[in-house]
């Protein structure tokens, strides 16, 4: 099957005129604090990817780049190609500003990570879900409202025609939350890209999201970015995980391959540390020692050497390839697969 969305090598550096909103490409230069590093993977039509690690390790930068909803400062190197129809692959960072406004929000959605912030404090929520529907449809303002009310109903918020008319602080957080669901599949877009959708939330709230979610990747066939610093709520909605760690992608497969049989040290780490049922509670929980190196103090090698104790001398001379250690796993580690060759059609 053909991807969906298709991204190849994708850097992000911080510092100094770059390729922001306008799309316009500038030279890289030294002293640009790295935040993605050649970034690679693909999306089918209806998968979902998850996208795990922890904070400050590229998530939400990769998610902003994909939507070029950087600032100015961020220089984006690589290709993001994004299939909208059958026109074929659309090279997103190359894109007038002007077609990428169209594509943004329409065909490409995005959940934000804090739906307060993100949502306008002084607008009821159904005229935000209407702007959205009005910026890429030709309707009425009261067909767009309808469609609004439409859109609330399917994200099951009960009694939807009367709580359009609220504004954000009258409402709970997972009624926020749903309200930027909404807001991003109102237009029935092919790409939905969650980002921490989930954060803030109690376990109960959380479930519920991700249920919804689920019935509207059902619904609509949508294809989902899914990030996320929890392995647990990724376990339960992504196909395929992709881990990534100070701005590299360290292991990607199958759900099931990357929770059962983890190749990466990192990875391996991540889910020792999380607790589970069998967990002994006398014990503490374990840890991973040191800390992220900084986006602006990278190390040339692999940028988990320092904390890994597995690591030999060649993961300090230059950051390892992806190799395949088995059918559609991949991992970032010499150790695991020495000699192993570049992966392709990640």
């Amino acid at each position: 099957m053909s991807a969906l969305l298709d991204v190849r090598n994708l850097t992000v550096l911080f510092g100094g005129p770059g390729r922001g909103n306008e799309g316009q490409p500038s030279h890289p230069a030294r002293g640009r604090a790295l935040a993605v590093r050649d970034l690679s993977f693909r999306i089918a039509p209806g998968e979902v990817l998850g996208l795990v690690g922890e904070s400050g390790s590229g998530k939400s930068v990769t998610s902003l780049a994909l939507m070029r909803l950087l600032p100015p400062q961020a220089h984006i190197a690589g290709q993001i190609l994004f299939t909208n129809g059958g026109a074929g692959p659309r090279p997103v960072l190359d894109l007038p500003e002007r077609e990428m406004r169209r594509l943004r929000g329409s065909s490409m959605a995005m959940i934000f990570q804090e739906p307060m912030t993100s949502l306008n404090p002084v607008m009821r929520v159904g005229e935000q879900i209407t702007e959205a529907m009005l910026a890429h449809n030709a309707v009425s303002k009261s067909e767009a409202w309808d469609r609004a009310v439409q859109a609330m109903d399917d994200v099951a918020i009960a009694d939807a025609a009367r709580r359009a008319h609220d504004y954000p602080h009258q409402l709970s957080g997972g009624m926020r939350q749903r309200i930027m669901i909404a807001m991003a599949i109102v237009n029935h877009p092919k790409l939905l890209i969650a980002d921490e959708p989930t954060t803030a939330l109690d376990v109960t709230i959380q479930a519920q999201i991700l249920k919804l979610l689920g019935d509207l990747r059902a619904k609509y066939s949508l294809a989902m970015l899914f990030i996320s610093h929890d392995l647990a709520v990724v376990s339960q909605v992504a196909d395929r995980v992709a881990v990534m760690y100070a701005g590299n992608l360290v292991e990607m497969g199958s759900a099931q391959s990357i929770f059962r049989e983890p190749a990466h040290p990192y990875t391996r780490g991540l889910l020792k540390a999380a607790p589970s049922l069998t967990t002994n509670r006398q014990q503490p929980l374990r840890t991973i020692e040191g800390s992220v190196p900084g986006i602006n103090r990278m190390p040339p090698g692999c940028p988990f050497s320092p904390r890994c104790s597995d690591r030999i001398s060649d993961c300090d001379l230059e950051l390892p390839p992806l190799v395949e250690v088995s059918s559609g796993h991949w991992a970032r580690c010499p150790v695991v697969n020495p000699g192993a060759s570049l992966p392709r059609g990640l």
